[in-house]
């Protein structure tokens, strides 16, 4: 009688109970390592209880999208010079420096302009803002972007398609960069990964193509700088920052990179500290 108990349970329901417990342990890790920064697998297994091939199962599939990524026994987050993090784990880095970034951007928006947002997540903070200078066009690649803006009065919105990207959210390649080229913008407003030599540089020739599509669509462009892109480095150059028409950096970016910037004659903008009554109304993308 047991035995045929056991047979009247239904599979499906198994299966999803099972489904179901890896998704909220796949969630947890993503927890843990976006937290940390890096990992080290045999401490997940630890932590979690869970086999070594559990564990290495759960981090193939959130590599796959695009969240983290394995290396030598070790799950991370964090950006290389070959790979980026994903949008998830940036929109919470910096997030004050950002906001007070996105403020000082929003300055120089008109309203009945069409703009160009590209996939960083310090330039998703714009987001929020934007009505306040309604009517606007704004034409993204980002799917983050997109949601944001959708329904909100005032903002016109152009989505372009093409190849999505899991860690960016975004839509690259081909047949982006071909509908970039038909578009003619007032504003390109944008992010970089890392700053080497006053020149940006960005992770994947794909973001490359697609930034600089937009970087020659548009008449005015606008690039927005928290102080630690001035540590990073990335593999593929994007533009020299003297092709920029304005440059905005934060209140912590190193005094001599600004008057170095300067003496360039670039046009640098220094975006002030937010008060905490501001820092506290901020919202994470």
């Amino acid at each position: 009688m047991e035995l045929e108990r056991k047979s009247m349970i239904p599979e499906p329901m198994a299966a999803d109970s099972r489904q179901s417990r890896q998704l909220t342990r796949q969630r947890a890790i993503t927890e843990v390592v976006m937290a940390e920064g890096a990992v080290r697998i045999e401490q997940l297994a630890e932590r979690f209880d869970i086999s070594l091939m559990t564990v290495h199962r759960d981090l193939d599939e959130l590599e796959a999208r695009g969240l983290l990524r394995k290396s030598r026994g070790v799950a991370t987050a964090l950006s290389t010079a070959l790979v980026e993090s994903s949008d998830v784990y940036r929109s919470n880095r910096q997030v004050a420096e950002k906001e007070s970034l996105a403020l000082a951007a929003l300055e120089f928006i008109e309203p009945g302009q069409a703009i160009f947002l590209d996939d960083s997540t310090t330039v998703l903070q714009l987001a929020k803002h934007l009505s306040a200078k309604a009517p606007l066009t704004v034409i993204t690649n980002v799917l983050t972007l997109m949601n944001e803006l959708t329904g909100i009065r005032g903002i016109s919105l152009l989505a372009l398609g093409g190849d999505y990207y899991n860690w960016c959210s975004a839509f690259m390649g081909r047949m982006t960069n071909d509908a970039i080229s038909k578009l003619r913008a007032d504003i390109f407003i944008m992010s970089t990964s890392a700053i080497t030599d006053d020149v940006c540089f960005h992770q994947t020739l794909e973001t490359v193509d697609t930034k600089r599509a937009m970087f020659e669509a548009a008449a005015t462009r606008i690039l927005l700088v928290d102080h630690t892109k001035f540590e990073k480095r990335a593999l593929h150059a994007l533009a020299e920052l003297t092709e920029y028409d304005i440059v905005i950096v934060d209140h912590l970016t190193s005094p001599e990179h600004i008057t170095r910037m300067r003496s360039k004659g670039i046009h640098v903008v220094v975006a002030p500290k937010l008060g905490r009554s501001e820092a506290s109304g901020s919202s994470v993308a």
